[in-house]
């Protein structure tokens, strides 16, 4: 298996960690997201039509197992899992499965864009577009974020991961999108299982050694 990413992004990642905590060993071709997928065009820049083949939507992560490309980072680590045979990361038990499934769904559909409102403002805009975030974008996220983050807290009660007694890439899944969540500014001080939760996944090798922040500048 071939991984297209650049470590920098949410979705990078957290496929990188989730391989990582299945072990999984991939090889690897790595990009600059913001420079690295286009080339000069007469209208301006293109996307590399090499990568295009791979995954017309010219996002990145994508994945190639031979004649198999995938570009859905969950729909990456699904596969992975599937591939390198039984894991307790992503268990065969279906009713475990089907909960974790659930997670990483609840994650493409909610948790991202809410935390990814909190990166662009707080992260990107002053430190890549050079430009201050703005305040009332953010305040008006916060509402759905609380919301959200109290769902994932109220699972998170009484136990240590997500689904289940050991970490599984619905843990990884769901953590991405919140992976720089100090730089983010995430409204967190009153979903203490949450952040209790991130501080156990922190410990884990996986995601301790994919940490973006000194790529970016941040530490």
């Amino acid at each position: 298996m071939k991984l297209h990413y650049d470590p920098c992004t949410v979705n990078c990642r957290k496929v990188i960690a989730g391989l990582k905590l299945m072990g999984i060993d991939f090889e690897s071709e790595t990009y600059d997201y913001f420079d690295g997928l286009t080339e000069p065009s007469e209208t301006g820049f293109r996307t590399l039509p090499a990568y295009l083949a791979i995954n017309p939507m010219a996002t990145l992560p994508a994945l190639v197992d031979g004649d198999l490309n995938l570009w859905e980072s969950n729909a990456i680590l699904q596969y992975a899992a599937d591939a390198a045979g039984p894991s307790a990361a992503y268990p065969q038990d279906l009713k475990v499965r089907a909960d974790i499934n659930l997670w990483l769904l609840w994650e493409s559909n909610k948790w991202f864009a809410s935390c990814y409102v909190y990166l662009i403002e707080n992260v990107v805009k002053p430190n890549v577009f050079k430009v201050d975030p703005d305040a009332a974008i953010v305040e008006a996220e916060d509402g759905n974020f609380h919301k959200l983050a109290g769902i994932l807290d109220a699972r998170l009660a009484g136990q240590s991961w997500i689904s289940g007694n050991e970490p599984t890439i619905a843990d990884i899944v769901v953590a991405a999108p919140m992976h720089l969540h100090s730089y983010q500014k995430l409204p967190l001080s009153q979903h203490g299982n949450v952040v209790a939760w991130y501080e156990r996944l922190e410990g884990l090798p996986c995601w301790s050694s994919t940490d973006v922040a000194p790529l970016l500048g941040l530490s």
